[in-house]
């Protein structure tokens, strides 16, 4: 250990590289269900880069929390959540799409990981974090692009001189005209949209695998959420012409044979979730028109009591693995 790295681990360190541990034994097991799965060589390609970089990952962390002599979180393991005898539930595309999502908030995650972390080996293990980030995320949208599969956003006519608010009316909704979406309003909107639609999916595709009533009830809820907050930002785009449409129920293969256990599946719901709260939160502080921003609170509303069925769900069933905590 260094003399940068002298100090144990501050609160923040360990919160953030015991989150990323858990974040990534979870896609660990994801991977290498996809990789059995996945049919397309250059599918296999990019779902063999994640994996590994998520397996280097991990091994990093441990590497951290054995030099303090810290216990290492238990997290998930492809033979204790994965079936030896997984058949294919998703496909290539929708294998890409999960990727895609998830390098996303891999990106936004690292980069507020690398601003609150002091020691030297935690800065540059976030740095190579936000490298494989961005790597992995330059090769799904090359990837995505070449297949046509990339969903890209509308383009913004060029303003032609700087245009500066006049009127209170800009804030406006409810009643009488609407202005048009920003370009921020319309940026969160179709991201929300999106992330939602592979939620619904994803549920969808982890409903054969429960066994529990009270599970498959809880994911059963969360896909119909998703769907519900789809439409509603469906139908803001529509107000403007413009169109989200694309879901991925299509994507996924009816399979009767249980293939994730459910603590993974219930762990993966929780992390969408805890991810939407934020971008939700995003999108209402860059929508200045009170509509929207009621609507975000509103759906915010929603989603916080999911989160929070579902981790007395977890609490209930012995899931929960306990962040670290001061001693009294």
């Amino acid at each position: 250990m260094s003399k940068k790295d002298s100090h144990l681990l501050s609160s923040a360190e360990v919160s953030q590289l015991w989150g990323s541990y858990m974040g990534e034994s979870s896609q660990v097991c994801m991977f290498s269900y996809f990789l059995k799965i996945a049919e397309d060589k250059q599918t296999k390609d990019i779902v063999e880069f994640a994996y590994h970089t998520s397996v280097r990952q991990l091994d990093e962390i441990k590497k951290i929390f054995k030099s303090e002599g810290r216990a290492i979180p238990h997290g998930f393991h492809v033979e204790e959540d994965i079936s030896p005898t997984a058949k294919k539930v998703y496909t290539d595309d929708f294998i890409l799409e999960y990727i895609h999502q998830f390098a996303r908030m891999g990106l936004r995650a690292h980069g507020i990981n690398l601003s609150v972390v002091q020691r030297q080996d935690c800065m540059d293990y976030y740095k190579k974090c936000l490298t494989d980030a961005m790597k992995l995320y330059e090769m799904l949208v090359e990837l995505l692009t070449l297949k046509g599969k990339y969903q890209s956003l509308p383009e913004v006519p060029p303003a032609k001189e700087v245009d500066y608010i006049q009127r209170q009316s800009f804030l406006s909704g409810f009643l009488g005209d609407k202005r048009p979406l920003t370009a921020p309003e319309i940026t969160n909107l179709y991201a929300n949209f999106h992330r939602n639609a592979l939620g619904a999916g994803l549920m969808i595709g982890f409903l054969p695998s429960t066994r529990s009533e009270e599970v498959k009830k809880y994911l059963i809820r969360g896909k119909e959420i998703a769907e519900k907050h789809c439409e509603i930002f469906q139908a803001y785009l529509k107000d403007n012409d413009l169109y989200a449409s694309l879901h991925w129920d299509k994507e996924v293969i009816p399979q009767d044979l249980k293939v994730f256990s459910e603590k993974l599946m219930m762990f993966i719901a929780s992390a969408l979730t805890s991810a939407g709260i934020g971008f939700y939160g995003l999108g209402l502080g860059t929508s200045y028109r009170r509509d929207l921003g009621v609507s975000y609170n509103r759906l915010l509303g929603e989603i916080e009591l999911y989160a929070e069925d579902g981790t007395k769900i977890m609490i209930d069933k012995g899931w929960l693995e306990s962040p670290p905590k001061m001693r009294v």
